[in-house]
């Protein structure tokens, strides 16, 4: 089957003044070339992960270009430019090569509309303007079995593997602390780490691919960089010095990149060891008693919309934004009378504005968010909102940062309502009276009289 005609540019790269193209965007405002096509994320510790070299390539769905495995966002870049078609969840799927093959057979099997959801962008525009886009996701039975299918062949060959690994009493490795070589079986090498040097990376048959997984660490070592915090250092003693009075022998747990070594992370399609872990832990906690006097939540802190000013506490946010931005999102949100969806739009129209280094009230735009700031603070356009219209978007229904935790704060209680929609009358149906007769046999009225007369 062919793939979807493009009728337009909703969404596509940027060229900066250096011919690189850069991935700031905006769908249906302003100028039509900025694009926001990766996931964004607001900041927070920082992870890292590495790709594989020498990864085999993968066809697009539709047509014959190419890109290599490990560089699988460039591929889902041009699927959504070229061919409007959305892959939702692609970190979950096991298997990204099978999976592109699998549906590059089916679509041309049958229409592309059998399989996926058609998403209107600038539903409110005439016609001609309008544009569908295409999303595969696993609400689709055939979808979800695929990957469910895929998960499970994944997890077959990482047993395998390990199991090899286990079985394998050829190992031959070097310590990355104290260079002493060991032969026989893995677990040696990870026992003496553990053991003389305190450096604990889990238990050997917990762990799949070790060979890869000690190459790793070897070269953060080699480049001087710290396992824990991962902050580089000048010289070999100066990094041996901060990990043992810092006690930073040990791997760092929000890295993604250490994934692939623990069986753990195969298990469960879509879970994570920490969710896994998490299970077992309320499965033991139902074992005891509710006792929660410890308990020490951490707080979620919530970005600031115009500048990377976090708090803990939306009250706090609020004020912030008020004292330093002049912005009032709780006023707004009183005199526009926004349900908890127009709020959402609001709050990603300007997440990407902002990111666009965008003027909402002027259509500047900046060179950087600190240009854009200033400017906005000199001429109070933080207050400047544009017409329903521009914001009140489908678009603006999908958040501009993954994670973004103010959108988890909004409400539309009813508290929040305003005096207007709290006075509104509720209205009243009056029964029909053309059949009076019939009304008069059915009417509740009846029984109550009836239980008037009993107790009387």
């Amino acid at each position: 089957m062919a793939a979807p005609e493009t009728h337009g540019a909703v969404v596509r790269l940027e060229e900066d003044s250096d011919g690189s193209c850069s991935t700031v965007g905006g769908v249906g405002y302003g100028d039509s070339k900025d694009c926001i096509l990766e996931p964004l994320s607001l900041p927070e510790s920082s992870g890292g992960t590495t790709t594989l070299e020498g990864s085999p390539s993968v066809t697009c769905i539709f047509c014959e270009e190419h890109f290599p495995v490990a560089e699988q966002d460039k591929l889902l870049k041009h699927m959504i430019i070229e061919h409007k078609i959305v892959i939702a969840d692609v970190k979950l799927v096991a298997d990204f090569q099978r999976y592109i093959l699998y549906w590059r057979k089916r679509f041309t099997e049958q229409p592309i509309t059998d399989f996926c959801s058609v998403i209107r962008i600038n539903s409110t525009a005439p016609f001609e303007e309008q544009e569908n886009y295409f999303l595969l996701c696993d609400v689709l039975p055939e979808d979800r079995i695929l990957r469910e299918e895929l998960q499970k062949q994944r997890l077959k060959e990482i047993l395998e593997q390990q199991q090899q690994e286990r079985n394998d009493t050829n190992f031959h490795g070097i310590c990355i602390f104290c260079n002493e070589e060991f032969l026989g079986n893995r677990s040696v090498l990870l026992n003496h780490m553990a053991r003389e040097h305190a450096f604990n990376i889990g238990l050997p048959d917990n762990i799949v691919n070790c060979n890869e997984f000690l190459c790793t660490l070897q070269k953060k070592l080699d480049n001087l960089q710290c396992l824990y915090c991962e902050k580089t250092f000048r010289d070999k003693n100066t990094l041996k010095d901060h990990m043992r009075k810092k006690q930073h022998r040990k791997i760092n747990p929000k890295n993604r990149e250490y994934d692939r070594f623990y069986v753990i992370n195969y298990l469960e399609l879509g879970k994570s060891w920490e969710e896994v872990q998490l299970e077992d832990d309320r499965e033991l906690l139902d074992h005891q008693e509710d006792d929660w006097s410890d308990w020490a939540e951490h707080p979620a802190f919530a970005v600031c919309l115009f500048c990377e000013k976090q708090a803990e506490t939306i009250e706090k946010l609020y004020v912030h934004m008020e004292h330093a931005h002049e912005f009032d999102l709780p006023k707004v949100k009183s005199e526009l009378g926004l349900n908890f969806y127009q709020q959402v739009k609001l709050v990603n129209f300007i997440r990407r504005q902002v990111h666009q280094c965008r003027c909402y009230g002027c259509h500047v735009k900046f060179k950087s968010k600190a240009d854009l700031r200033t400017h906005m603070e000199e001429t109070k356009h933080t207050s400047l909102l544009p017409d329903r219209k521009t914001w009140d978007q489908l678009e603006y229904y999908f958040p501009t940062y993954e994670n973004d935790t103010l959108l988890c704060t909004l409400s539309d209680s009813e508290s929040d309502l305003t005096a207007q929609e709290q006075n509104e009358d509720v209205p009243i149906i009056s029964e029909d009276t053309s059949k009076l007769y019939a009304l008069k046999q059915s009417s509740i009225l009846n029984q109550l009289l009836l239980q008037e007369c009993l107790e009387n």
